[in-house]
């Protein structure tokens, strides 16, 4: 008797392997692509065995290009023994007071000797105020040839000419930046500060900038040595150009180019000569060129306080910044020499005497 259900179709014994067979030919395709596209992505890294392996420095950046990159303002690796030599040098001169600092761009190799002790900057506080005037530069805020005036309150006496010339003569920014560095014209220094917006501004651009021992408290020559900065600000001042973290290309350039017309070299470059070749001369930028060595410097002095900045462009293609600052007695010889025999030290660790 029917129940009233449709009967049941009885199914093929076959239906379901074939099935189960199916799936997994369909599961095995899509991991096999899923695997290969991972290898594939994978393929570079492993034929450079960087899986599972931790990441060390390998030495200078490369740029995209496969260049030398620009490096960076980034201290990584301590150059102790060249530290403590430093400290060496600067304990075995009873009554002053020293500071230096240095960094490679390129790997992050550095030394220091009281590195952020704020000292009278003398001229070397010049440097920072070349990259702010050139910062304005490149935002427009004023124009390479734009003239300025020259006012009784900002003639100065000392090193420079523009003091020689009448008040109201104006001179074009280009021409007062240049001669800033090149002579250390103390009066065009003054020109500068005023056309940036005068000491208080400025000095908050040089704490925007990380420079915060860099201060600008009286107009130049500042003989009592009130206006201050230290080894690492100067530093950093000629690294963040050089790396390209401030100013543009042409900024850059420009501030490369007024660098190198400085006409004074007896200190960081004649020190870096006596390091590498181990004589003296009296054109140690002439007589570093044969070893692959080019030195672009800012000095400072004012009789009571020396300072020397520079970037160094060394034989290996490399960059370095260093920068050193010695307060003592008044026109005291030693000063200066120990800046040269920290600089000597200095070239040895990263050059080595030939």
């Amino acid at each position: 008797m029917s129940s009233g259900r449709p009967p049941r179709s009885r199914s093929n014994p076959w239906t379901r392997p074939a099935l189960l067979v199916l799936r997994l030919i369909v599961m095995g395709v899509g991991l096999g692509v899923l695997v290969g596209t991972g290898l594939k992505l994978l393929a570079p890294r492993l034929a450079q065995g960087a899986i599972g392996k931790p990441q060390v420095d390998a030495g200078p950046r490369m740029a995209a290009g496969g260049g030398m990159a620009l490096g960076r303002f980034d201290p990584r690796r301590e150059l102790t023994e060249l530290s403590q030599e430093w400290s060496r040098l600067a304990a075995a001169q009873k009554g002053l007071t020293a500071s230096g600092y240095l960094v490679v761009l390129d790997d992050g190799r550095y030394a220091q000797f009281q590195p952020d002790l704020p000292q009278p900057a003398a001229s070397s506080i010049k440097t920072p105020i070349l990259l702010a005037g050139l910062e304005d530069l490149d935002h427009g805020k004023l124009r390479w040839n734009e003239p300025l005036p020259l006012t009784k309150e900002l003639v100065a006496e000392g090193a420079g000419w523009m003091a020689s010339k009448p008040v109201g003569t104006r001179f074009p920014f280009f021409e007062a930046a240049t001669e800033m560095i090149r002579v250390s014209d103390n009066s065009a220094t003054n020109l500068l500060i005023q056309r940036l917006g005068g000491k208080d501004v400025l000095n908050g651009r040089f704490q925007a900038l990380g420079l915060p021992a860099t201060v600008v408290n009286n107009w130049l020559p500042d003989l009592k040595g009130t206006n201050t900065t230290s080894a690492r600000d100067l530093a950093r001042t000629i690294a963040i150009v050089d790396t390209g973290e401030k100013l543009s290309p042409r900024g850059r350039d420009l501030f490369r180019e007024i660098l190198s017309s400085s006409t004074t070299n007896t200190m960081i470059p004649a020190g870096v000569l006596k390091g590498v070749a181990g004589k003296e001369s009296a054109e140690p930028d002439d007589d570093l060129m044969p070893y692959g060595i080019t030195i672009y410097n800012k000095t400072g002095d004012i009789g009571i306080a020396y300072a020397d900045a520079a970037l160094i462009q060394l034989p290996s293609g490399q960059r370095a910044v260093m920068a050193f600052m010695v307060k003592g007695p008044f026109n005291d010889a030693r000063s200066s020499e120990l800046i040269r025999s920290m600089a000597a030290a200095s070239a040895r660790s990263l050059v080595g005497r030939k």
